[in-house]
């Protein structure tokens, strides 16, 4: 299983997974990059995997369906009157020969989803769209705290190797204010430097992992103390012993963080 970051509008990923001969892509804001790739890489592609109904995750899809004849696959409750296979938490099914979790992670939008393979013998794939990012997470759109914590609690507990393939290239802004939550934290200060190299070098931050993840992103160190006492200290009033109030706090924080 081949993983490749399609870089796409300003600042997204399309998810594109091969096997050398047929393919796979994620969320296409756009057709092009993908098209492109396929022509490079001589690849059919069999599958279109949408996790939610942003146009930057969407706008390609029509265009690569006619061009391809590609299966989408889509969530269950967005995007309605599209002819495309729908899918909920629970639901399984095979891709490149590979098999595929789907995941509920409402909160950045109502019906967002994530899709989950395990190669054989690999680390799995975690395609999280706008759910889980690296050192962050979605804006609340059309969700609650409550749903994101419960979305992201999931993600975390899937096995530490697991690649994380988020949709936007948002590492460095969001280390930053993970520093500023953090500071002390000497796992987030190391892949502050990685990072930052990486970008120096017009590199991808992406794929994180989940162990990556637990180490150095606040909104799955809700319940680690410093976190939710820095927290508190931003939004006086919220309990520190409140996971759901910590999370809130902190993506109100980080909606006017600069």
């Amino acid at each position: 299983m081949n993983l490749l970051p399609l870089p796409a509008l300003s600042d997204n990923y399309i998810w594109l997974l091969h096997n050398a001969s047929e393919a796979v892509v994620v969320d296409p804001g756009e057709d092009t990059p993908v098209l492109q790739a396929l022509e490079a890489l001589r690849l059919t592609l069999r599958t279109i995997l949408v996790t939610h109904h942003h146009g930057d995750h969407v706008g390609g899809v029509g265009a690569l369906q006619a061009a391809t004849g590609a299966q989408v696959y889509a969530p269950a409750r967005e995007l309605p009157g599209q002819p495309w296979q729908r899918c909920q938490g629970g639901d399984r099914l095979t891709l490149l020969d590979t098999p595929c979790t789907v995941i509920d992670v409402p909160g950045h939008t109502a019906g967002h989803i994530a899709y989950w393979l395990s190669p054989l013998g690999s680390p799995g794939i975690l395609l999280c769209g706008d759910t889980l990012f690296s050192g962050g997470c979605g804006r609340l759109f059309e969700g609650t705290p409550a749903q994101m914590l419960a979305s992201l609690q999931a993600l975390a507990a899937l096995p530490a190797d697991t690649r994380v393939c988020c949709a936007h290239e948002y590492t460095l802004s969001n280390l930053r204010f993970a520093l500023a939550v953090e500071p002390g934290n000497t796992a987030l200060i190391d892949y502050h430097q990685a990072c930052t190299a990486l970008r120096a070098q017009a590199r991808p931050t992406l794929p994180s992992t989940i162990g990556q993840e637990r180490l150095i992103n606040p909104f799955l160190r809700v319940q680690v103390p410093a976190v939710a006492a820095a927290a508190a200290g931003h939004a006086p009033g919220t309990s520190p012993d409140d996971p759901v109030a910590v999370l809130a706090a902190l993506r109100e924080w980080k909606n006017g963080f600069r």
